[in-house]
C-alpha cells in the first residue's frame, strides 16, 4: 500500500533563490515532498540529485525534478522563476519582462488541477503576486507574496546589532513596496520589552540619526549585495522557508508578506507588504497597525507608486 505524502511543495525556478530555498527546506525538514521545475530540466534534475545526497544527514523527504503536471496535488507552488535584478536596476524595472513570464507559468500550473497556495518571490514581488492572483482565479488568501519579510529581517538584524540584542528579540516591521518606497514602522518597534521611543528619548539625536542610517542600509541592501556578488538569495530563501513552515504547521504567525488589501490602510485592489496572520489556509487576516501620520503618508506614497507601475504594465500586456 502506498501512503500519500503530505506537505508537498512544487518549486518553479531552480536558480540561485530557488535552489537556496530547496536547501533550506531540506535542512529544516519542512516539507515531505519537493518537486523541482525549471525550463532547464537538466539543472532541475542536477539540483534534485545533489539534494538527495544530503538526505542521510536530514529528515526523510522525497525530492525529484518534474514538470507542471506535478503541481496538481501540491500544497504550495513557490515561484522564483523570472528575470533577475541586475546592477543599476530597480525591482520595478523588471515588471514588463516578468508579467509575461508569469502568465505562462500560472496558466500551466492551473491547467494541472492545482488548488493549493501560491507563494511568489520573483520581483517586483507585489505586482507579480497581484498578477498571480488575477491569472489563477484563486481566493486572495491563497496567493501570497514574500513581500517585505526579508526587509523586516534586515531591519531586525541591524537594530539588534546596534543595541547588542539578539535579533529574535527585536520586533519591528518594514511595510509597503518591496523596493525603494518601503518604510520602517518605528512607532511599533520594540527592543526586548522596551519600546523604541523610550530608547530614542534617552539619547535622541544620536540614536535617531543611527536609526535613519539603519533604514537606508535596509532599503539599499540588495543593491550593495548585487554589486558585490551579483545576486541576493540566502536571505530570501530563508524567508520563503519561514512562510512555508508557518503554512504547513498552521502557526497563525504574523509575517510581513504581500497581501491583497480590500480597504485596510485605506487601500484597495493592491498587493503590498503588510503584517498578516499566516496559517494552513494561507493569509488568515491582514493585521492593520495604527500608523502615525508620517507612516501613513509613506504607505500611501508606496501604494501609489506600485499602482502606477502596475496599471501601466497590465495595460501594455493586454
Amino acid at each position: 500500500m502506498t501512503i500519500k505524502c503530505t506537505n508537498k511543495v512544487a518549486l518553479i525556478g531552480t536558480g540561485f533563490v530557488g535552489s537556496s530555498y530547496a536547501f533550506a527546506l531540506l535542512n529544516q525538514g519542512i516539507a515531505h515532498e519537493l518537486v523541482m521545475i525549471d525550463m532547464n530540466k537538466e539543472k532541475a534534475d542536477g539540483d534534485a540529485r545533489d539534494l538527495n545526497h544530503g538526505l542521510a544527514f536530514a529528515s526523510p523527504m522525497k525530492i525529484h525534478a518534474g514538470d507542471y503536471s506535478d503541481c496538481h496535488d501540491a500544497d504550495i507552488v513557490v515561484i522564483t522563476a523570472g528575470a533577475n535584478q541586475k546592477s543599476g536596476e530597480t525591482r520595478l524595472d523588471l515588471v514588463g519582462k516578468n508579467i509575461t513570464i508569469f502568465k505562462s507559468i500560472v496558466e500551466q500550473v492551473m491547467a494541472s488541477g492545482f488548488n493549493g497556495i501560491f507563494l511568489v518571490a520573483t520581483n517586483p514581488v507585489d505586482i507579480l503576486t497581484y498578477a498571480t492572483w488575477k491569472f489563477s482565479g484563486l481566493p486572495k488568501e491563497r496567493v501570497i507574496g514574500s513581500g517585505t519579510i526579508l526587509d523586516t529581517a534586515r531591519l531586525r538584524y541591524l537594530v539588534g546589532e546596534h543595541f547588542d540584542i539578539d535579533t529574535r528579540n527585536i520586533h519591528a516591521y518594514i511595510m509597503g513596496e518591496h523596493g525603494d518606497t518601503e518604510f520602517p514602522v518605528w512607532s511599533h518597534t520594540t527592543v526586548g520589552a522596551s519600546h523604541l521611543s523610550e530608547l530614542v528619548d534617552m539619547n535622541k539625536e544620536n540614536v535617531q540619526n543611527k536609526l535613519d542610517d539603519i533604514f537606508i542600509n535596509v532599503r539599499d541592501a540588495a543593491y550593495h549585495i548585487i554589486e558585490r556578488k551579483g545576486a541576493t538569495y540566502y536571505g530570501i530563501a530563508m524567508g520563503l522557508a519561514r512562510i512555508t513552515k508557518a503554512i504547513f504547521n498552521n502557526e497563525n504567525s504574523i509575517l510581513t508578506v504581500s497581501s491583497l488589501l480590500e480597504g485596510e490602510y485605506d487601500q484597495e485592489d493592491l498587493y503590498i507588504g503588510v503584517p498578516a496572520i499566516i496559517n494552513r489556509e494561507g493569509i488568515r487576516k491582514v493585521v492593520e497597525l495604527p500608523l502615525n501620520d508620517k507612516e501613513q503618508r509613506q504607505f500611501d506614497h508606496s501604494a501609489r507608486t506600485l499602482k502606477a507601475v502596475m496599471n501601466k504594465a497590465f495595460a501594455e500586456t493586454k
